[in-house]
Order: C-alpha cells, then sequence, then structure tokens
C-alpha cells in the first residue's frame, strides 16, 4: 500500500533555535493514527507543519498523494471577530490547508452534537467568536475539523481545554473516525488510547515504534539498558514509570507491548510506587490532625453558586482529585482553600500548621531580572522533599532544565518553562499542601513523569483539579466531582465513575437517565443503600490489604520466593478488589443522589 505522505531525508532548523531536524525520513499509510512525543523544543510542531506542507524543509522532501484532504488544528491560529459559530465551523471562515466546504452532510444537528461532545452545548450556532476566550476559540475551530471529512487530520495538542469528559468524548470520536490521524499531546491516556504507533522527535531525529504511550515508554526503557547512554538518575525514573504502568488499570495492559521481559528485567527490584502508609505517617506529622475543615459552605461566583451547604474535611496525607466539566467551580474551590476568597455562608476551618502552595492556571509575575537559577535560589538553595534533599540546581534539572538553560533570564523563557518555573518554586517553599489546577497544561511527557516522581513521594496533603486522567490515576488517591449543582460528590470509581455520571456526550448516544428513575421501592431503596455502605467498607479493607502487602514487597525484596508470594497476594486481592467495585458502580446506578 503507498504512502500517502513521504519525508526523504528531510532537515529543518531556525536560527536562534538552532537546527531541529536533520536528514529525516519517515512514511505515512492512509489508516496510520501517530502520536508524537518529545521534549518541548525538540521538534514536534515543526514535525507537524512539514507534513501538512505548511512550511518548506530546508533540505530533503515532503511528498504527498495526489488530491491528498488534509485538515490541521495547529497550535495558534486567528479567526474573524466579527464570525458566528456557524460560519466557522459550517462555512467558509476558518479552514486549513487543503480543506474545501465539504461539509452539508454535517448539518446544524450534527454541528450540535460535536460542540455538545467537545463541552460546548451551550453556544447557539450564530454566536460571535470575537468575544469567546482563547479555549473556546480552540474548540470552534477543532469542530470545524471534525465535521470535515478529511484523508489525514492533524492535531496540535487537541485536549488542551477540554476536561475528562470532553477528552473522552474526542478519543471515542477519533477512534470512529476513518483516515490518518498525526497527534501531539501531553496527555498520555489519550496517546495510549487513539494511537497505534509513536514517533519520539529527539537529537533531531524521529524514532518509530509501535503503539501507544505505555509500549514506548517500554521500548524506551529497553533502549536505554542496551545501549546505556542515558544517566541513572533517568533511568531510575523509567524504571519507577514502567512499575506504575505495571501496576495501573487493568485495561493497560491490553496495548500493544512488546519484548516485555528485558522490561520486566528492569523493574523487579522497584518498590510500590507510593507507600502510603509511610506518607501518611509523616504528613501528620508535618500536619497534625487537621488541614481543612468546610462546614455548612455556600460559596457563589457572581450569579453561579459553586457550593451549596457543602461540608467536607481534608485530613493529613489526603490526596484528593477534583473533577468536573469547565465551569463547574474546580477553580474557585481552589482559590477558597488557599485563602484567595473567602466563603459566602458557613465556616472554613483552616489548620493552624498549614502552609498551602496554590498553583493557579495563570502565570504569576517571576522576577524576569534574574537568571533561573537564581529565581529558584530566591526561595531556597536546598530543598527537602520527602527523604530526598535537592540542591536548587538539581530541582531545576529534575524539572528539564539542563546546565546552560539554568543561566538564561527569566524574561526570556517560554511560556511553557515559565510554568515549569512556577511549579518549581512553589514546591522549592516547602509546602506541606499543595493546591494544584491543571499543573499539566505546558509541560511535555518527561517533565509530567518526572512531576509525578516528585509528587509519589511528597509527604503532605494534595488537591488537585486536572483534565489529564494519567496524572489523576497516578498521584492522588480519591476522586470528588463537581456537576454543577452546588455538592461535591465522592466518586470510588474514579474517573471512570464520574464519566458515567457525567453521561456519554458521544454523538448518537443518549445521557443516561437520572438513578432516581430506576422505579426502587421505599424497602428496596433502604436496602440498596445499606448494599453500597458494605461495598464501600470492603472497598477500603481490601485498600488496606493491597497497602500491606505492598510493605511485604519492599521488606522482603532480595527474597524471590517470598516476592512470588506475595505477588501473587497482591494480584488475588486487586482481582477481588476489581469485583467489589463493578458491583458497587451497577448498585450505584440505581441509588438516587441523598
Amino acid at each position: 500500500m503507498a504512502n500517502i505522505i513521504n519525508l526523504d531525508r528531510v532537515s529543518k532548523g531556525y536560527g536562534a533555535a538552532g537546527q531541529l531536524l536533520t536528514d529525516v525520513s519517515l512514511g505515512l499509510d492512509d489508516d496510520a493514527r501517530i502520536g508524537i512525543v518529545g521534549l518541548n523544543g525538540a521538534g514536534k510542531s515543526t514535525l507537524l507543519r512539514l507534513l501538512a506542507k505548511g512550511e518548506e524543509p530546508d533540505s530533503g522532501r515532503v511528498t504527498h498523494r495526489r488530491d491528498l484532504r488534509v485538515a490541521t488544528l495547529p497550535q495558534t491560529f486567528t479567526l474573524a471577530a466579527e464570525a458566528t459559530v456557524r460560519d466557522v465551523v459550517l462555512g467558509t471562515a476558518w479552514l486549513s490547508e487543503g480543506m474545501g466546504a465539504e461539509h452539508e452532510w454535517a448539518g446544524d444537528a450534527g454541528v450540535r452534537a460535536i460542540l455538545d461532545g467537545l463541552g460546548m452545548g451551550y453556544l447557539g450556532l450564530d454566536t460571535p467568536v470575537g468575544p469567546m476566550s482563547g479555549g473556546e476559540r480552540r474548540r470552534v475551530a477543532l469542530a470545524a475539523l471534525l465535521v470535515r471529512e478529511s484523508d489525514l487530520l492533524i492535531l496540535d495538542e487537541p485536549t488542551n481545554h477540554l476536561d475528562v469528559a470532553g477528552v473522552d468524548w474526542l478519543a471515542r470520536y477519533l477512534l470512529t473516525r476513518r483516515g490518518a490521524l498525526v497527534v501531539v499531546t501531553h496527555d498520555r491516556w489519550f496517546l495510549d488510547e487513539v494511537c497505534t504507533a509513536t514517533w519520539e522527535v529527539v537529537d533531531e531525529q524521529v524514532h518509530t515504534y509501535e503503539g501507544g504511550y505505555a509500549a514506548w515508554t517500554l521500548a524506551r526503557a529497553e533502549r536505554q539498558r542496551v545501549a546505556a547512554v542515558i544517566e541513572a538518575r533517568r533511568q531510575n525514573l523509567l524504571r519507577k514509570e514502567i512499575a506504575w504502568l505495571r501496576r495501573g488499570p487493568p485495561a493497560r495492559t491490553s496495548k500493544p507491548q512488546f519484548r516485555i521481559d528485558a522490561a520486566n528485567a528492569l523493574i523487579a527490584d522497584v518498590p510500590p510506587v507510593r507507600d502510603k502508609v509511610s506518607l501518611q505517617r509523616l504528613a501528620t506529622s508535618r500536619l497534625g490532625k487537621q488541614v481543612y475543615d468546610l462546614e455548612d459552605v455556600t460559596l457563589d461566583a457572581g450569579p453561579k453558586r459553586i457550593l451549596d451547604g457543602l461540608t467536607w474535611q481534608v485530613g493529613p496525607g489526603d490526596r484528593f482529585a477534583i473533577l468536573g466539566a469547565n465551569g463547574a467551580g474546580k477553580t474557585t474551590l481552589l482559590r477558597l482553600l488557599a485563602g484567595v476568597t473567602k466563603p459566602d455562608g458557613g465556616r472554613l476551618i483552616t489548620g493552624s500548621t498549614v502552609r498551602a502552595a496554590f498553583l493557579s492556571q495563570e502565570l504569576k509575575e517571576l522576577p524576569g531580572d534574574l537568571r533561573l537559577l537564581e529565581a529558584v535560589e530566591e526561595v531556597a538553595k536546598r530543598v527537602k522533599l520527602g527523604d530526598r534533599e535537592l540542591s536548587a540546581g538539581q530541582l531545576a534539572e529534575v524539572f528539564g532544565f539542563t546546565d546552560k538553560r539554568i543561566w538564561t533570564p527569566v524574561s526570556d523563557l517560554s511560556g511553557g518553562e515559565r510554568r515549569r518555573l512556577q511549579l518549581l518554586r512553589l514546591l522549592a517553599a516547602e509546602p506541606n499542601v499543595l493546591l494544584l489546577d491543571e499543573p499539566t497544561n505546558d509541560l511535555d511527557t518527561d517533565t509530567l513523569a518526572a512531576l509525578e516522581d516528585l509528587l509519589d513521594s511528597w509527604p503532605g496533603t494534595m488537591i488537585v483539579a486536572s483534565h489529564d486522567r494519567y496524572l489523576v490515576e497516578r498521584v492522588t488517591d480519591t476522586a470528588y466531582g463537581m456537576f454543577g449543582d452546588g455538592h461535591l460528590v465522592h466518586l470510588p470509581g474514579g474517573i471512570d465513575e464520574y464519566l458515567a455520571r457525567a453521561g456519554s456526550r458521544i454523538p448518537g448516544v443518549r445521557e443516561e437517565k437520572p438513578a432516581a428513575a430506576s422505579g426502587l421501592s421505599a424497602g428496596d431503596l433502604r436496602q440498596a443503600r445499606k448494599d453500597l455502605a458494605r461495598l464501600e467498607r470492603q472497598l477500603a479493607k481490601l485498600d488496606e490489604r493491597v497497602v500491606k502487602i505492598n510493605e511485604k514487597l519492599a521488606e522482603h525484596g532480595s527474597d524471590y520466593d517470598k516476592i512470588m508470594e506475595f505477588d501473587a497476594q497482591l494480584k488475588a486481592v486487586q482481582q477481588e478488589r476489581s469485583e467489589v467495585e463493578e458491583a458497587w458502580l451497577e448498585l450505584a446506578e440505581q441509588v438516587p443522589e441523598n
């Protein structure tokens, strides 16, 4: 089968940025699903522009199949302020390279379904795009690509500004779409769900791998083991990353994975990703017994009620994820806990020992007159994170700043680098409570892995609002959902339960009926609630058993027989937990909220 695009010995560079690609040769067939990964600045977006013929290479050749239709979502674009949603999505107000107005099949109903899936169902088709936020304009432009047929869809960070449900909808939509797909994204769950191959842009080259993010991580680790070209620190980080992949949700193990035996050798002596018991003990010693107590709290954001009589307790060592659609109030809740705003009613009691650090979505003012290392040392020259003590320079290295880059003036940093520096300075202050609002924005996959490695061993309380499913599943233990009704709902089933409760938003699929419509009698409802409580207690006990078995695995790390015995026990407990959780989810669908 002939390729739809070929790159033949392509090279590309830019003056100050230097050489990005050298003698790169690649082929793309008509049903390829490629995820592109690499460090910020490595050349991922440049590669996309070359594929779309948006730029010409300095040398080499890019060839397209005749009449190839390419639809492109770049990182930056301009929409006419006077254009409406209808103009952009169904008209010609904004079209990507090689696209025509072949959209008649979609109609208003098709457009409405796609806008709803992307979390824009509140928009009318005659709404002007001028007053919209950057995130809204980006989602409208994405909708314009999805309603049209194309042979190749090229997406640069399509999950930016999408909530968890929007990312889930987009992944399922793309899986049903015909044609080739090339995507750059830092969303690792999305890469695993959608892509069947991975291209890594590194050292001016593009390395190709079979499978999504999990398979790429395994393959890269083995390449490092065989070649022994990467320093010990990164090797250890990747080993831990793979260990988490192995212990992650069962669905992840079904992804394409090769050379498993070699990868297993790397993680044979790796302890559990997070020792919950030890971290809980350390957190309690740093924070005492009280962190946040909310008593009948009411909170408004303008005319909208965000919290309505909320009673909630956050304790030492708790790791909570806050899930919700854009505008549900996640940021407002974090600002309340950070002390930026006060409740309109009720009481918020903050523990006397709490030292909270709040990472907002905005880039706060950074000392532009200082160099990067000086900006970190301004906060602390040495930082203790859990059982690790790092110098300011070592902490900067963890966040992807090389020896040369740490002497760059802060004023010359890119947006992604400023975001990293902002987070770095927060951690350097050694807080005991972290409030993180979309911490993965503008971070590449390697920096995300490094951040998660730090957070794994961080002894304190953590509350994270994020649409990054991978980060949520790895660094938090408990999920809560905000559904726009003023309540904070505990979600024992995590993101899967959140998506079930929020309702499927894929076009043509009805949203789920409310649980109250289940038709249970009053007696049956009382019994169902008792059964739910029993299953929740059972889940808590199984979680405790998992922690204890992991402790034993770490304790007997050099005893092969013991490891095999405890590993078998761990798998049995995890299987039992999965069955209990499934029973809980099935029953929860029948029981309305209190």
